[in-house]
């Protein structure tokens, strides 16, 4: 099989069969080099088979910190993953580093997608703007995971008006039970922004509800951080 690019298009990220959702982050250090990885990236994959049926989706974004870039990609299992270890990544990620030196690969994570809110039939809006939240807590809890996902719904639920540059929200479990990845996709940044700004402190802001999500049983950090979305790739049928 070979790969298609869909550029500045999302993945299905509720589409069947994806037993598992890989999400890791690289440095790169400036706008320029980020451009020129997600250049290389493109050109390394395209010019390969696409390595394994197992692999569904592989996703790119460009940071909006101008130095990071976010993959989200989308698998059938580990093992399918296990096998591009083997065969496949090192020569592409020494590709991409012939390309652009000096690449920082500084997180992985392994998750499944727990809860989502998807647009409304018709609704084909692509989104500019990825907004995530990572979560850690302070040690594995498979329920506290989703507890805390239940109440980011039910302080969204408080919303009697969210804003409308919203287009999705999907809310992901990490495998090893410490950490939680919300990946909401917008119309644009200025769209999360004013949803931020809204009368009485908006989106996420000081309601009880909200209150419960910042302290919320073991939570140690929250992190949330603005991309854009730059490639996205998947098998030929």
């Amino acid at each position: 099989m070979t790969a298609h690019v869909r550029p500045h298009a999302r993945p299905d990220l509720t589409r069947p069969g994806v037993g598992l959702v890989k999400a890791s982050t690289w440095r790169v250090g400036t706008p320029e080099r980020q451009r020129a990885a997600v250049d290389a990236i493109a050109r390394t994959w395209l010019a390969r088979q696409w390595p394994t049926d197992g692999l569904l989706s592989y996703t790119v974004h460009v940071g909006a910190d101008g130095d990071t870039l976010l993959h989200y990609s989308q698998w059938r299992s580990e093992d399918a993953y296990q096998e591009l270890v083997r065969t496949e990544r090192t020569a592409r990620n020494a590709a991409i580093d012939a390309a652009v030196p000096g690449i920082e690969r500084v997180a992985l994570h392994s998750y499944a997608l727990h809860r989502s809110v998807v647009p409304a039939p018709g609704d084909d809006r692509v989104p500019g703007c990825v907004v995530t939240v990572d979560v850690e807590f302070d040690g594995p809890d498979p329920a506290r995971q989703r507890g805390w996902v239940d109440a980011v719904f039910e302080a969204l639920a408080d919303h009697p008006a969210p804003h409308p540059g919203g287009v999705s929200a999907h809310f992901h479990t990490g495998l090893d039970g410490t950490r939680v990845l919300g990946y909401a996709e917008w119309e644009s940044a200025a769209a999360h922004e004013e949803a931020l700004a809204a009368p009485g402190g908006g989106f996420g802001g000081p309601t009880p509800q909200w209150r419960r999500v910042r302290t919320h049983p073991g939570l140690v950090r929250s992190r949330v951080r603005r991309y854009t979305p730059a490639l996205s790739l998947a098998a030929d049928a």
